[in-house]
């Protein structure tokens, strides 16, 4: 049953990209689609899936202002629970893979998200400097998996430096989301799935720092990221 749950939840997402495209197609690029998109997917999927999201702190996101969203990333299934925790005008970043899937990919291009190709990945800290220069003139937020790969739910790995220099070059605070470590197991006879905690950190003000307290920032992002994960465990 968990796998007739898992295949109908994933076969939804290109369905609601079908008929998101009508959408991004009448407005290109303007990133509140990512978020009626990502609320959508989230939730149909939560449903098929027969997931529970506790969530506390979604009162530490800025409304009124930028930011730089960073969360754990541990598997696909991320996607529903957390794609609708975007505040407004947010774009995320994704690899250049993204692009191919059928109508998902069409939808992450026009929603103007930021796409990195691995295989030229000493750009990406530029891709990411360049970013935050939309983030400081557009006023756009940006969603990050710092660790760039999926984890597997064995918990954080290493964070790569690109959000946070888009962060510092732009003064955007860091939000930080939490999701409790997880796998793919399921609740009794009916294949529901587990619930999967989050939990949304006060945000770090990015104003006053530089270049050179970026260590210091991812750092200091990690532990707080790392000790919010233990506690849900």
């Amino acid at each position: 049953m968990g796998v007739l749950r898992k295949f109908l939840a994933w076969l939804s997402v290109p369905v609601i990209c079908f008929f998101a495209l009508a959408l991004y197609l009448a407005r290109p690029f303007n990133p509140d689609n990512n978020r009626l998109l990502g609320f959508a997917v989230a939730r149909v999927g939560r449903f098929l899936l027969g997931m529970e999201r506790p969530l506390s702190g979604r009162e530490h996101v800025p409304l009124d202002r930028p930011t730089v969203m960073i969360a754990n990333h541990q598997h696909n299934d991320d996607l529903f629970v957390m794609g609708d925790l975007l505040p407004p005008r947010t774009v995320t970043v994704g690899k250049s893979s993204l692009v191919w899937l059928p109508f998902f990919g069409q939808v992450f291009w026009l929603g103007g998200n930021v796409i990195l190709n691995r295989a030229r990945s000493h750009k990406a800290i530029a891709v990411m400097q360049a970013t935050s220069d939309a983030i400081a003139r557009d006023r756009k937020s940006l969603w990050v998996f710092p660790e760039g790969t999926r984890s597997r739910g064995l918990g954080l790995q290493k964070f790569k430096k690109g959000a946070f220099h888009a962060a510092v070059a732009s003064g955007a605070p860091i939000t930080m989301v939490c999701a409790r470590q997880y796998q793919d197991g399921t609740l009794g006879w009916t294949g529901r799935r587990e619930p999967v905690s989050i939990r949304i950190l006060p945000p770090i003000e990015t104003a006053h720092l530089t270049s050179d307290d970026i260590p210091e920032l991812m750092a200091r992002c990690r532990r707080e990221m790392e000790a919010a994960i233990a506690a849900m465990a």
